[in-house]
């Protein structure tokens, strides 16, 4: 097997948006210096954080008009997000303001691999509490991707809205992308979980996941695996330090990592998958994109930070001409 022979959703250049990005940002904290647990911090150092901007940030790097939907507080955290995502040139325009009760998340993330606590505060959300108005909708049909993150779907208004715009991406023939990004503590139990992300699998056309996610909706792999080769659909296992695997089709695509001297293990996903729409949508490449996704999630392990820390398109690159991924990817 081979990229040509993989299966390829449909990618239209033409369409005003390249992706829209739906889920949560926040305000990370990470404590200082480098490598001290939270209880021994001096300072901490703050940046953008959250699955879903994390990704856009990613995008917008990587050359994407990329557009966010999300909650933010209309306070000064919310300004902070706010002005981070701007910076990198996400497009924020639909994003609701909330003036209730709800609060922008925080996290305290340390900057450690072993024994790494990051603890997330979301008590009434924000971001849950999206308005999902005509011209969102309008946009998502406008676009050639909509990705979205598993923690949207875990309140009911926030989760019709989800499939709502999940729906609408496919009636336009946008590709959807499904980051299952389960946090169990988001959930008041498992069977419900399965539920919920069952329905929103099957209205995707990229799955993708680690093995402790891919879990949660109940078959075993092997069998969602098949499944999704008859429904059309694309399965990415991310497998950490192993690298990745891509079912496209009756195509199968194992691929490494980068090595690096990890400063860090959170971040890695969002760039990966933030690069891995970008350049897939502009080359239609199975194995550059998640090249490309790859050597940023490594740059970004081996930096503090996460919104900040998403590579540029040159760093990509000069990694890529640096290092070689290991193992180096193997069609099948």
């Amino acid at each position: 097997m081979s990229n040509a022979t993989a299966l390829h959703p449909h990618q239209d250049q033409t369409r005003q948006y390249h992706a829209w990005v739906l889920g949560r940002a926040g305000l990370d904290l990470y404590p200082q210096p480098d490598g001290c647990k939270t209880r021994d911090a001096e300072s901490f150092s703050a940046d953008l954080g959250g699955s879903a901007g994390n990704i856009a940030i990613a995008m917008a790097k990587a050359g994407s008009n990329v557009a966010l939907i999300s909650g933010l507080s209309d306070d000064a955290v919310g300004d902070f997000v706010t002005r981070q995502l701007t910076d990198a040139g996400v497009d924020i325009s639909l994003v609701t303001r909330t003036t209730g009760n709800e609060r922008t998340s925080l996290a305290v993330a340390e900057v450690r691999i072993e024994d790494c606590e990051v603890v997330i505060y979301r008590n009434n959300p924000a971001d849950l509490a999206f308005e999902l108005s005509d011209e969102i909708v309008t946009g998502v049909s406008q676009a050639s991707n909509l990705v979205i993150t598993g923690t949207v779907l875990i309140e009911e208004q926030a989760r019709a809205n989800t499939i709502q715009l999940m729906q609408t991406a496919m009636q336009s023939k946008a590709t959807v992308w499904f980051d299952l990004d389960y946090r169990a503590w988001n959930w008041p139990d498992i069977e419900t979980t399965r539920e919920i992300y069952g329905f929103a699998a099957n209205h995707s056309d990229v799955i993708i996941g680690n093995e402790e996610e891919f879990a949660v909706l109940g078959d075993d792999f092997d069998t969602f695996v098949s499944r999704c080769q008859r429904n059309q659909q694309i399965v990415l296992l991310k497998r950490g330090a192993k690298g990745s695997t891509l079912f496209a089709g009756n195509a199968r695509l194992d691929s490494g990592i980068y090595p690096v001297a990890a400063l860090k293990p959170y971040g890695s996903g969002d760039a990966f998958l933030g690069n891995l729409v970008a350049h897939y949508g502009r080359n239609g490449d199975w194995q550059q994109a998640i090249e490309a996704g790859s050597a940023a999630a490594a740059l970004v392990v081996s930096r503090r930070g996460c919104g900040s820390a998403m590579p540029q398109p040159s760093q990509i690159k000069q990694m890529q001409q640096e290092t070689a991924m290991f193992p180096a990817p193997v069609w099948s």
